[in-house]
């Protein structure tokens, strides 16, 4: 990446990468506060907020800004996570002013109405219904809650039925008002994107937002335990987890690659050891996720009801196995799919604007496509088996589904 990175004054950041031979652009704003920042008895406040900016804003109702950006071919999307709301657009390159308008329109002149804002909670309760019903949905966030037991960090993004109607317009306003940061705030663009064009539309649309210290988030510390639900399903759903390690921390690469060797693929040896050789599973993965500061290593998987508790005693075994004889054919796989992943993702505009604004939120600058595969190269298969060793050291925790079974944390 080549990126142009500029601090306006204010303390936003502004991020553009020109892309050769790109037909297209893609642009957003990103914002490094989540679910994880909300008051308990307001759960999903973030994700409601990103919600309701879509019902009117900018001098534009729910309509009109669907047609606005929909008339020129493009599109207009946004996500809440636990740590991150974004606001993306694609757009064609001519477009790319009219994306970016309409983007600081949503979190800097929302309409708020109170009206739909009762509407929109029964959309989201609708929403968490659909999770609810999600076996493989609904694992994660019990999953979450187990890991971080009574934390901010640890409460699903779509909060709860109680909490998703308890916000009042109020709320919604005080949320925008008191979150959105400047110093939060990054302006990314990747394409085919003009930078001093997108930076004087940055600096014109965000420059005079007052700069102000963001809202002290609450540390999350990995405690483990465990989490059932006695609902019926056809499979039991399993997952686990163990401590991990920060977005930013030096042993994350080694600990990516433990976990894309040993539940990554096809290949990985989970999915060999129990889909290919003892057909105890149809789905099984490990991944990683790394916070400010501290992450979780997991692995999650569907197994027949009356085979679960074997699925998951072989899964630790497998797990217990990997830090020990992990090889160096396995460590190179996994380098291999971990780096194809990272060159493929960035040859599009959108992979490109969301690389930049993760390494800025992470590292405060952005990492060229060599220091990330640099990071990779750099692990061997000591390392890999080291990172897999200390995170199996840890507390654990679990969440079952429907698996009729007690398992112990």
């Amino acid at each position: 990446m080549s990126a142009a990175v500029t601090r306006l004054a204010n303390g936003l950041t502004v991020a553009v990468d020109p892309m050769a031979g790109a037909e297209s652009a893609a642009i957003g704003l990103y914002a490094a506060v989540g679910s994880r920042s909300e008051e308990a008895r307001l759960g999903g406040l973030a994700h409601l907020v990103e919600h309701m900016v879509f019902k009117g804003a900018g001098g534009r109702d729910a309509r009109a800004i669907a047609e606005a950006i929909e008339d020129v071919g493009g599109s207009l999307n946004a996500w809440t996570a636990r740590d991150q709301t974004v606001f993306h657009a694609r757009t064609l390159p001519a477009d790319v002013a009219l994306a970016l308008e309409l983007i600081a329109g949503l979190v800097r002149a929302p309409t708020l109405d109170a009206d739909e804002l009762e509407r929109e909670k029964q959309v989201i309760l609708s929403e968490l219904g659909e999770t609810l019903d999600a076996p493989d949905d609904l694992i994660h966030d019990r999953l979450m809650e187990a890991a971080f037991d009574g934390q901010p960090i640890g409460r699903p993004v779509l909060g709860t039925a109680e909490t998703i109607v308890a916000p009042t317009r109020d709320d919604c306003a005080g949320w925008l008002a008191d979150q959105y940061t400047p110093s939060r705030l990054i302006v990314s663009a990747a394409g085919r994107v003009d930078p001093d064009a997108v930076l004087r539309q940055a600096e014109a649309l965000f420059g005079d937002l007052a700069d102000r210290p963001a809202p002290p988030v609450e540390a999350a510390r990995f405690t483990g335990g465990t989490r059932r639900e006695r609902k019926r399903a056809e499979q039991a759903h399993l997952a686990i987890a163990f401590p991990g390690l920060a977005a930013g921390s030096a042993g994350a690469p080694a600990l990516s690659l433990f976990a894309q060797a040993v539940g990554g693929g096809m290949s990985s040896r989970l999915f060999q050891e129990l889909r290919e050789e003892r057909g105890l599973a149809y789905s099984i993965y490990a991944w990683t996720q790394g916070f400010a500061e501290t992450g979780l290593f997991a692995v999650n998987l569907a197994a027949d009801r009356a085979r679960a508790a074997e699925a998951f005693a072989l899964t630790l075994d497998t797990l217990a196995a990997a830090a020990e004889t992990l090889s160096e054919a396995e460590l190179a796989r996994a380098r291999a799919q971990l780096e194809a992943g990272i060159v493929m993702a960035l040859e599009t505009p959108q992979g490109r604007a969301d690389a930049m604004a993760r390494s800025l939120e992470v590292f405060g600058r952005v990492m060229t496509t060599g220091e990330m595969l640099g990071e990779l190269r750099a692990v061997d298969v000591a390392a890999a088996r080291a990172a897999g060793a200390a995170m199996l050291a840890g507390p654990r925790a679990t969440a079952t589904i429907g698996a009729g079974m007690a398992l112990a944390a």
